[in-house]
């Protein structure tokens, strides 16, 4: 059974924290290391910092060119419930509102770093997705997004999302896969190599891992799920494409990695690989170094998966 703050705090809108001056004291009560915020709410459980704002608005835009403008894949018609899983500043569940106004969505995540103003068919609430779920309702769609490093039992969570849909519901997870790829060999050796299985190595010592991304559409076939597809979109690390769409995205992606090298690889590194703060520093340093380089023609696979939950008989 949850403690008494998870259980208040999974009832309150991020609007509603002013009225409850402990539950408030508590959620913002952030850990400062190195420089960084991190959530206070289930301390621990996620290592990327909470002061990371502008990232994540990069990443949504990155997002949005790759898929062209795409919000998401799974054929959805009408939805009149919608859960964000890990919904962060909330930019997603935002634009998601903005074009579903029937639609009621719920947006969950550790960190109160969502806006006040919102879509009024939006909100926002402090809970975390690996507890029990109890929602007094069942979604159309659910969402998750980035959501690698985040979960320690991702069956879990899709057979939680499956029993939370409505028959005939969508779930589907937009994610990314560590390490990086090249096709020519020229990604073999660079510190960018390294910063990847440096990644890898922490998550599985922080209990996390952050390369199950290939496991998702077996699972979800394992959890009930039928009409799964698995594509797989890719972002350049920096702009040598010779594709204009492809160049596009790797010259915003640089910018996202090279402004977020230190939020990334902070706290993995120093808490679960014992690195010191200047040796992060240092080590970042020559991982943006590559980033720039556009001899190194390496880039991220960006999965997505989503499946249906069996509708009933007289839905067909």
């Amino acid at each position: 059974m949850r403690d008494s703050l998870a259980s208040d705090a999974t009832r309150l809108t991020c609007h509603s924290f002013s009225t409850t001056t402990s539950l408030a004291s508590s959620i913002y009560d952030y850990r400062r290391e190195n420089g960084r915020t991190y959530h206070a709410y289930k301390d621990g459980n996620y290592f990327l910092p909470n002061d990371e704002v502008s990232e994540q608005y990069l990443q949504h835009h990155l997002f949005t060119i790759c898929f062209e403008n795409s919000l998401y894949f799974a054929p959805i018609r009408d939805p009149q419930t919608c859960l964000d899983i890990g919904t962060g500043t909330g930019i997603w569940a935002i634009d998601f509102a903005q074009d579903h106004p029937q639609c009621a969505i719920t947006g969950i995540d550790l960190s109160p770093i969502q806006p006040s103003f919102v879509p009024p068919n939006l909100t926002f609430v402090i809970d975390d997705a690996e507890e029990e779920w109890i929602y007094s309702h069942k979604f159309d769609y659910i969402h998750a997004r980035l959501m690698a490093g985040s979960l320690s039992d991702w069956e879990k969570l899709i057979q939680a999302a499956f029993d939370h849909l409505e028959p005939g519901g969508w779930f589907e997870i937009q994610d990314y896969i560590l390490p990086c790829k090249s096709n020519d060999g020229s990604y073999e050796g660079t510190h960018l190599q390294a910063w990847g299985n440096y990644m890898l190595e922490a998550a599985r010592k922080f209990g996390r891992p952050m390369d199950l991304a290939q496991n998702y559409a077996g699972w979800m076939k394992q959890a009930g799920f039928v009409d799964v597809v698995e594509r797989m979109f890719i972002w350049p690390t920096n702009p040598w494409p010779k594709e204009v769409h492809l160049k596009e995205v790797g010259k915003w992606n640089e910018v996202n990695i090279t402004n977020g090298m230190h939020a990334f690889t902070m706290a993995p590194f120093t808490r679960y690989l014992g690195w010191s703060e200047m040796e992060v520093e240092v080590f970042c340093a020559k991982v943006r170094a590559d980033v720039r380089d556009r001899s190194i023609h390496a880039y991220f696979q960006i999965p997505v998966v989503y499946g249906r939950k069996p509708p009933l008989p007289d839905d067909f």
